[in-house]
């Protein structure tokens, strides 16, 4: 049976996917797909992280004997009551006093332990003491830490160190653990190659079923990485029965969808049930729930950020089941929302949101919300979901955060909204090179934006480059108009080389902002309240120049790195931006102007560690050093206070 023969379901479920995951555990409970396997017996030194099969008792009671807790001299206590300041007692040692050291079994017949530091030294073979003991006082009696046949740790318990250590402890040298389930991933599409491999037009690295073997592994799982599988139902149908004569779980991911070469769905029908095609979440929706020979297939859909919510979601449910038990909570808080969140009915939505804390409350604002984008995961705090009844958030309005990063790194994280630059990026790096508990959250929504979160508080400071076409002066203008009031510290970063990122070599031959208006050259903007587009929006009208007569110019990206990889990828012929984006693409570059990227901070922030930490690596001469090497940046005010009020 070729590609052509075959005749897909193509449609897709809206099932809620809690709904959705209760019958496929159901479903698979009926079949035995969650049973845990027989329990295998392991050293304990191997078993961190392993899931008990049993109980574990103690074969021996720790300390298995009476021992001294300090050191200092053993004594029977009754001998030394009446011991005071007024009335001290002498006693012998070796005879009425055994001197110890701490561990050392309490010698037969005493009941307690004088420090060394309660005891005066009368002579050689005599000490005093001006307190009496008290019975057991400074002994480690047997079974004070463990008793034999006392439970250690129970069943379905995941080992950690200090259990690791108890067992020990207790004469326990190897448990039962649940085996590790076996996790068959396979890649399937056309395009995939292996990391490393030669790229070409169409070719993508196949990096999804890394992300999700380390997922399985660290729930606990043991993963067999399968080749690429090309779009092919007989090949795909070969490679999952292979995968499933050894694994517990296959996961296939791609294909899952409704195009011309998504097989998913058809291959795991051809010999086993689909339960589930299709939930209510956004990104993930395309999930495929099945079963083969009595095991659970999981249809994965391709893009990374669906793939990695179906693990979470579906996946790791499964897994823990199969270890005998359940997925612990990640840690959740409030956040207030800086922006509306707008979101469709009858889906539940997953918005990555990067977090902060602003004076007393702490602030979400979302990344990228692309299912197919895997740096909003990398670059994510938290993740926000707008329930599938609901059309959103609106801007301010508390919302629960499930947190991937620990609250305390939010806590420490200095948030800058703004405009983009490059060195932004190599600031974050040294901040956390100087300070590791520190970080630098960097959104990036443009001059005009930045300073309108400055004014509501949700940012300690804003990046921008804001031209006065009247003064021809940056920032300050702005300043007094936009944040009227507020007291304001402004910072420079760089002074910077604005201009034509274009192909290498120039093949249209363009000389300047005049050649945007040719039919066969294409542009792509920055977005609306960017100082680049202002500053583009000025030029324009000082050459007489309308936005209509460009092509392209309706186009935005968010980001000097996005209009230079546009120009990179063939998608337009030029775009205005710094010349360190031109040169982190080998792309050529036009000199239009050199303009003022300034830190605008409020000075209620200033005296914070989130401004101060900030000031310092601005002025270290490593961190100017690296930003100079980008190449099209002068720091001569690097640091310095360009305008206060």
């Amino acid at each position: 049976m070729g590609k052509a023969a075959v005749k897909r379901d193509i449609y897709l479920e809206d099932k809620p996917w809690e709904e959705a995951l209760k019958l496929y555990l159901d479903f698979l409970d009926q079949l035995g797909g969650l049973k845990t396997a027989p329990a295998e017996l392991i050293l304990v030194e191997k078993a961190l992280h392993r899931v008990t099969a049993a109980p574990l008792y103690a074969k021996v009671s720790s300390p298995h004997y009476h021992s001294a807790a300090m050191d200092g001299y053993a004594v029977v206590s009754a001998a030394t009551f009446g011991a005071s300041d007024i009335t001290p007692l002498r006693l012998k040692t070796g005879v009425d006093a055994v001197p110890v050291d701490t561990g050392d079994p309490l010698p037969e017949d005493t009941d307690a332990v004088i420090m060394i530091e309660d005891v005066h030294q009368v002579s050689e073979d005599t000490i005093e003491i001006t307190h009496p003991a008290y019975p057991w006082q400074h002994v480690r009696v047997v079974g004070e830490d463990i008793v034999a046949r006392e439970m250690i740790i129970p069943a379905n318990h995941r080992v950690r160190p200090i259990d690791l250590a108890g067992l020990l402890a207790g004469g326990i040298t190897k448990i039962p653990v649940y085996p590790q389930p076996r996790v068959a991933l396979i890649p399937t599409g056309d395009e995939l190659v292996e990391p490393g491999a030669e790229l070409a037009p169409g070719k993508i690295i196949e990096y999804n079923t890394r992300m999700l073997g380390a997922m399985v592994e660290e729930w606990g799982g043991i993963v067999k990485r399968f080749k690429p599988v090309p779009d092919d139902l007989e090949a795909l149908q070969e490679v999952l029965f292979t995968a499933l004569k050894t694994a517990d779980l296959v996961l296939i991911n791609a294909g899952s969808s409704a195009g011309r070469e998504d097989f998913t769905a058809e291959v795991i029908r051809h010999k086993g049930k689909v339960l589930v095609h299709g939930v209510a979440t956004k990104p993930g929706k395309p999930v495929i729930l099945g079963a083969v020979e009595n095991k659970p297939v999981i249809g994965v859909p391709g893009y990374p950020v669906s793939a990695y919510l179906c693990a979470e979601l579906f996946v790791k449910p499964i897994i823990y089941r199969k270890l005998g038990s359940l997925p612990t909570a990640g840690e959740k808080i409030k956040a207030t929302v800086s922006r509306k969140f707008v979101s469709s009915l009858g889906v539940e939505e997953f918005v990555r949101v990067k977090l902060g804390q602003i004076g007393e409350r702490i602030m979400a604002a979302p990344v990228s919300r692309g299912a197919g984008i895997i740096t909003s995961l990398i670059r994510a705090d938290g993740i926000v979901r707008i329930p599938r009844l609901s059309e959103g958030f609106m801007g301010g309005e508390k919302v629960t955060v499930e947190l991937l990063r620990s609250l305390s790194e939010v806590q420490e994280t200095t948030v800058i909204m703004g405009s983009h630059d490059n060195a932004l990026d190599v600031l974050a790096n040294h901040l956390r090179l100087i300070y590791p508990q520190a970080s630098l959250s960097s959104v990036h929504v443009g001059s005009l934006a930045g300073l309108k979160r400055l004014s509501q508080n949700e940012a300690h400071c804003a990046g921008i480059h804001l031209l006065d076409e009247k003064t021809g002066e940056y920032n300050i203008s702005y300043l007094k108009r936009l944040l009227p009031g507020r007291k304001i510290g402004l910072v420079n970063l760089v002074w910077r080389e604005q201009g034509l990122i274009i192909k290498k070599g120039n093949p249209k031959n363009i000389k300047g902002l005049a050649d945007l208006t040719r039919l066969d050259v294409v542009f792509v903007n920055r977005q609306r309240g960017a100082g680049t587009r202002l500053l583009l929006d000025y030029n324009l009208k000082q050459l007489g120049i309308r936005p209509v007569e460009i092509r392209g110019y309706g186009r935005e990206e968010y980001t000097h790195m996005a209009v230079a990889a546009a120009v990179a990828a063939g998608e337009a012929d030029c775009a205005l931006g710094i010349l360190a984006a031109a040169r982190a693409l080998s792309l050529g570059f036009i000199t239009l102007d050199e303009e003022r990227y300034d830190l605008c901070i409020l000075k209620e922030y200033w005296d914070t560690p989130y401004i101060q930490r900030l000031l310092e690596v601005i002025g270290r001469p490593d961190f100017q050093e690296e930003v100079r090497a980008l190449g099209g940046y002068d720091l001569r005010d690097c640091g310095k206070i360009v305008w206060e009020n």
